[in-house]
């Protein structure tokens, strides 16, 4: 694994601890109630096969589950990785298990997501 893929993992890994650290006072700021939650892109599976979704923006990394072709995911946030099929971008999904899924494979569905 290539000391760049390592760096990203390792920001985003610190990003989504502070992020989780932060749900409280960001559902707290936004007024609407206690059961609010940050807000999260989201996007459609485009693979015709499903989307392995992987524990680290790498094509090597071991797969934690998968999301079927045509499925909406919420993504979280993104960062670079290894490429596939051109496409360096990985996001990160919060469909119940964190899972980092290749963005050439994933089409957004409004706003493209912010950086981890």
């Amino acid at each position: 694994m290539s000391l760049t893929t390592r760096l990203g993992m390792g920001i985003a890994a610190v990003a989504t601890l502070v992020a989780t650290a932060a749900v409280p006072a960001v559902a707290q700021t936004a007024g609407s109630g206690a059961g609010d939650s940050p807000p999260v892109y989201k996007g459609r599976v485009t693979a015709k096969s499903g989307l392995l979704l992987r524990d680290a923006p790498a094509r090597g990394a071991k797969v934690v589950r998968s999301e079927p072709y045509r499925a909406i995911v919420r993504i979280f946030c993104k960062t670079s990785g290894d490429s596939v099929g051109g496409n360096s971008y990985w996001y990160l999904l919060t469909d119940g298990t964190w899972a980092w899924g290749s963005a050439k494979y994933i089409q957004n569905i409004g706003a493209v997501p912010r950086w981890c």
